[in-house]
C-alpha cells in the first residue's frame, strides 16, 4: 500500500510521474486503465506510474485533494503538472504531456 511518505518519494526521485487514482467499484476506472498505461509506455520513455486504491488509501487520496475517480496527476520535476478527473480521453492525456515531458527531457 502507497504511503503518502513513499509516493512523496516517488515523485521527487523520479522526473515523470503518475498517479492512477481508481476504486475496485469504478468501472470507467477499470476500463481506462490498461488503455492509458499503455500509452504511456508506448509515449514516454522514463515514466513511473503508481496505481492508488482510493478504497485502502484514502489518507493518501486525501493528501492529493482527490474527491472524483478515475483521477489522474501527472508530476514532472516533483511538480504537478496535470490533473485530470472523470472524463478524460487517453489521447487528451498523451498531448497534455508530451510537449512538457520532451522539452525536460532534451
Amino acid at each position: 500500500m502507497q504511503t503518502i511518505e513513499s509516493t512523496e518519494k516517488i515523485i521527487n526521485e523520479n522526473p515523470a510521474v503518475m498517479l492512477y487514482f481508481s476504486a475496485p467499484t469504478c468501472n470507467v476506472c477499470h476500463a481506462l486503465k490498461p488503455k492509458l498505461l499503455e500509452a504511456v509506455e508506448k509515449n514516454f520513455e522514463t515514466f513511473e506510474v503508481v496505481s492508488v486504491d482510493t478504497s485502502v488509501s484514502q489518507e493518501l487520496a486525501a493528501h492529493f485533494s482527490i474527491f472524483a475517480i478515475p483521477s489522474v496527476l501527472v508530476f514532472l520535476d516533483g511538480r504537478e503538472f496535470l490533473r485530470k478527473s472523470r472524463h478524460m480521453s487517453v489521447d487528451e492525456v498523451i498531448k497534455e504531456i508530451k510537449r512538457p515531458y520532451e522539452m525536460m527531457l532534451s
